[in-house]
């Protein structure tokens, strides 16, 4: 049951306090950073608690930066809450979530506990295999920002008894914008940066969910990234037809006309959560990484590979290890074998393009390569080279000398390892 009393028990505060630590992120609009909560909560906490408790507790404003998108030009807003704001919002989500777990079903995946993108996939995978294979592709237009707040408040107190919860809810909602210096006032929407705002979402479009499995509809969401799975394209037609009266009358929101499209579910089109689908010889519908995925893949290792870096070579190590891990790791359950093959093989020449370019004098060259066991006439020769930092760094001599095992031991991570064994160094 989710109480006032329940949100501000010290346990649950002090799990708060935990997972915002642990979250990170940055400032809000009053430069508190998360390191200084604590000090805060040692000084002022009985103060915050009890002014949510007489109803006097007031968010900050809200401070709105802009994160591109995929699409060139466009960008999406993300609203950084206080440090002390995120902690409230988070003792609330913990109570909300315990609560709604109870409600949420099997078709939504997104920011619920032992659920992830990979449980959606493995879901879309399923359908997809006992013969559902055209998909009603369904995008929300910029669903966070358009969230009814008289919607969302009657569909939480149809649940949630204590009005006081509600109430501080609305508060959150409420909370204005802050964009630079000007601050505005907010009446619809829950902001994207906030912890309290994946569960709202969810309370919202579980509404969705319900009704779709009451129609008979095989589905499967993550947070607002959705896909309806039908047998025949004419009942995807049928289907979308008949759920966008429900989405923008009882929900009020808006269906994007433009993404919101009807495919077969190995289109080059389709893309869930990242990921693409093909068809295996033996005719099953398996995953992988999404073409556009794969392309910002490998966008990311050429800036972390800049040869102008401007940091020291562990740095470098280190950041390039931790976004290599992070990718593979999360489209390991899918089909990559070629891209990781040949992603590596073009990582490790910008990697010996970046030693050749270390070494830059002709004389450092030379002592570096007899070094990693070149003869010296032969070194001397290659040291004096005027050919490109690109076409040296797909020679014979560099492949000889910084070989893949050389590159291994000094802590360069590459894909494939990761890939094939799980293990998380290379």
């Amino acid at each position: 049951m989710v109480t006032l009393e329940a949100i501000l028990n010290r346990n649950n505060l002090n799990r708060a306090w935990k997972q915002v630590v642990k979250n990170k992120g940055s400032a809000g609009e009053d430069g508190m950073k998360v390191e200084n909560l604590l000090p805060y909560l040692r000084e002022h906490g009985p103060e915050l608690v009890q002014s949510v408790k007489d109803g006097s507790y007031k968010p900050q404003p809200v401070l709105r930066v802009l994160i591109p998108k995929e699409e060139k030009g466009q960008f999406r807003p993300l609203g950084i809450p206080t440090v002390i704001d995120r902690l409230i919002q988070q003792a609330v989500q913990q109570k909300l979530s315990e609560e709604y777990e109870e409600v949420f079903l099997d078709s939504s995946h997104g920011f619920r506990p032992n659920r992830s993108c990979q449980t959606a996939l493995k879901q879309s995978l399923t359908y997809a295999n006992e013969g559902y294979r055209w998909v009603v592709d369904l995008d929300l237009a910029k669903f966070f920002d358009t969230v009814n707040h008289s919607k969302l408040l009657q569909l939480l107190s149809d649940r949630i008894k204590d009005g006081r919860v509600i109430s501080l809810i609305h508060k959150f909602l409420r909370a204005p914008i802050k964009e630079g210096d000007k601050i505005t006032r907010n009446s619809i929407g829950t902001p994207q940066g906030g912890p309290i705002s994946p569960t709202l979402a969810n309370v919202v479009l579980h509404e969705l969910d319900k009704e779709l499995a009451r129609r008979g509809h095989k589905s499967v969401r993550y947070a607002d990234d959705m896909m309806i799975f039908c047998r025949s394209r004419k009942a995807a037609e049928r289907t979308l037809a008949r759920i966008k009266p429900f989405i923008e009358k009882k929900l009020f929101l808006q269906l994007n006309e433009q993404k919101t499209k009807i495919r077969y579910i190995t289109s080059a089109d389709v893309k869930f959560l990242g990921f693409g689908f093909w068809t295996a010889k033996d005719g099953e519908i398996k995953a992988r990484p999404h073409q556009k995925s794969k392309d910002k893949c490998r966008a990311k290792l050429k800036e972390l590979t800049s040869r102008s870096r401007g940091q020291s070579l562990d740095k470098f190590r280190e950041k390039l290890a931790e976004f290599i891990r992070g990718w593979v790791n999360y489209f390991r359950t899918t089909s990559m074998h070629v891209f990781v093959r040949q992603t590596d093989e073009w990582l490790r020449r910008r990697i010996r393009q970046i030693y050749w370019k270390q070494w830059k004098k002709p004389r450092t060259r030379h002592r570096a390569l007899v070094k990693l066991g070149l003869l010296a006439s032969r070194a001397r020769e290659f040291a004096n080279t005027r050919k490109s930092y690109w076409h040296v760094a797909n020679s014979y001599i560099l492949s000889m000398t910084l070989k893949n095992d050389f590159l291994k031991q000094r802590g360069w991570v590459c894909l494939n390892d990761i890939y094939r064994s799980g293990r998380v160094s290379c």
